[in-house]
């Protein structure tokens, strides 16, 4: 009887045993369901919110800025979070204020008015790290659960704890100051030092100094002295007088500027003593090899370089921008002037060399962009070539072919038919004394298209015949060279002998000053000063300065700014 009731009692356990196990199972299986569903659905709204994203394509709007709150929550690693706010910060500050204002918040929406809220206070505080830092904190007791608060703008976070950057910077300044590019490199150092004293501002504050010229120069022979152990007059420029072109000043400071010169250790090396001498912003290498190796190096200083690679060649790096000489800028510039005049088949005069072809394509595509037609090229050769076909009086012919580019639709070709309206001439001052002649001895002055020349044709010592036989060509230059502060230009002039291509570097170092004292604000792609070298903005991702050059004219012996 017993036993019967022990049988009975197992057989019941093991139903019920095996009805939990089966609970069990199924239970599992259904909960597993609504996992994979949410998976695919959170999937599925990243996707939609990225799209948004994507098809905004950098440009500020409202529903972009939506898209990226609404996908915040949903991403579920770190670097997926920081990219999102990264991006997102970007695009915010990037918007035009009347766009901000226009901002429709509603009463729900409470991280977006966070962010809105902290934007005004970026604005209000991002020359001043230290109140910066102070307003981000308040804001963050303000706005508790705003992803900003765990994740912070990598762009924000960059100038507050790099405050010593605006006011004060501890500057290393990396040059090749013994071997080769040691005469450009201390080019570049005198304007770079001069501009740390502070720029003079009118005729008489240089005409009586020439003490302090001597004081700045022995400054600087100290410098390299001690790094390599090795041991005056204004050209008149016809009376050039513009002053609707300025040169910003930038902090004047006595705050010393540690030089190291790249042809005595590596790079590597050079930027390890750097962090270890507490500098917090490098500005070089100069040379190109030496920028290569520097972007490549992980290292948590800044970095100013006074040169620029190819695009491929430089990574998006939030502690790197990218300042230089270029004479593409030139070529922008070039597209741009003549453009705007009205000018509708342009054709280049460029030397037969590699530059001249670089020069001829940015220009092309920058033409393509402006007026979606193809330009025409002609090459020249060297000096002697030039000479004999002005001997055979045969004259430069307004022809050309058409540069393709890879981009553009061959039916956006020219008519080749068309009558050329403008010449841009890439050429030095020799060069160009003989291709102007040439040109004017094959063209009709009634039909005769508007010659403009780069600034590699305006040289130390032209001679007033030069001015003259120059008429009505336009020409770009840097404003330090086009008078914007004769001061300064009688400095350079007394400095640099009046060599005009060592003027230029020392115009750069001017303005390397000038934008390492404004260093964090150059990759908020929001900024514009006036340099020696042109006008100053950033163009590109990359932070890579780019330079908008003034245009003058020869007019009867004179020239004008246009």
């Amino acid at each position: 009887m017993r036993s019967s009731i022990f049988v009975k009692k197992s057989l019941i356990c093991i139903a019920m045993l095996s009805s939990l196990i089966l609970v069990g199972c199924h239970s599992s299986v259904d909960q597993s369901k609504p996992t994979a569903d949410a998976t695919i659905q959170t999937s599925s709204e990243i996707s939609h919110y990225q799209s948004i994203i994507d098809a905004a394509n950098g440009t500020p709007s409202a529903k972009a800025l939506r898209a990226y709150i609404a996908q915040e929550p949903l991403l579920k690693d770190q670097v997926s979070h920081q990219k999102n706010i990264d991006d997102f910060w970007q695009m915010l500050i990037n918007m035009p204020a009347e766009q901000i204002q226009k901002l429709d918040v509603r009463a729900d929406e409470n991280v977006l008015q966070g962010w809105v809220d902290l934007l005004d206070l970026y604005h209000n505080n991002y020359q001043d790290p230290a109140a910066l830092n102070n307003a981000f904190n308040d804001w963050k007791i303000r706005y508790p659960a705003n992803p900003g608060v765990k994740t912070s703008p990598t762009a924000l976070i960059q100038i507050i704890h790099h405050s010593s950057i605006n006011s004060n910077p501890k500057i290393g300044l990396f040059l090749p100051l013994s071997n080769n590019g040691k005469i450009f490199a201390e080019a570049i150092l005198q304007g770079f030092l001069d501009a740390q004293k502070g720029l003079p501002i009118n005729q008489t504050t240089t005409t009586n100094s020439s003490e302090q010229n001597n004081q700045n120069s022995d400054t600087v022979q100290s410098i390299i002295d001690s790094i390599t152990n090795s041991s005056n007059n204004i050209a008149q420029e016809n009376n050039l007088q513009t002053p609707s072109l300025v040169i910003d000043n930038a902090p004047i400071n006595n705050q010393q500027v540690k030089v190291y010169d790249t042809n005595t250790q590596s790079i590597e090396t050079l930027l390890r003593q750097a962090e270890q001498d507490g500098i917090t912003l490098v500005v070089g290498p100069l040379l190109k090899p030496d920028v290569l190796k520097a972007i490549q190096i992980d290292t948590p200083l800044n970095l100013l370089t006074l040169n620029e690679l190819d695009p491929d060649k430089m990574p998006l790096k939030n502690n790197v921008c990218y300042f230089s000489l270029s004479p593409e800028d030139e070529a922008i510039n070039a597209a741009r002037h003549i453009a705007k005049q009205g000018k509708q088949a342009p054709l280049l005069l460029i030397p037969a060399s590699p530059f001249g072809e670089r020069i001829a394509n940015v220009f092309a595509q920058e033409w393509l962009k402006l007026k979606q037609t193809s330009v025409r090229k002609q090459t020249f050769g060297d000096i002697n070539s030039l000479k004999a076909r002005t001997a055979q009086s045969t004259g430069i012919r307004m022809i050309g072919t058409p540069i393709m580019l890879a981009e553009q639709p061959a039916s956006n070709t020219n008519d080749m038919a068309e009558a050329i309206d403008a010449v841009y001439i890439v050429a030095t001052s020799d060069e160009l004394s003989l291709i102007k002649p040439m040109i004017d001895m094959a063209t009709d002055s009634r039909t005769r298209p508007t010659l403009y020349a780069s600034s590699r044709s305006h040289q130390t010592g032209l001679s007033t015949d030069y001015y003259l036989e120059m008429e009505n060509l336009q020409f770009s230059e840097i404003p330090l060279l086009a008078a914007a502060n004769s001061a300064l230009l009688t400095q350079a002039n007394q400095r640099l002998s009046a060599d005009y291509s060592l003027i230029r570097l020392y115009a750069m170092g001017i303005d390397a000053w000038l934008l390492a004292n404004h260093f964090n604000q150059l990759h908020q792609n929001n900024i514009e000063l006036n340099g020696a070298t042109g006008k100053l903005s950033v163009n590109s991702d990359n932070c890579v300065i780019f330079r908008s050059l003034p245009w003058l004219k020869f007019q009867q012996g004179k020239v004008q700014l246009l």
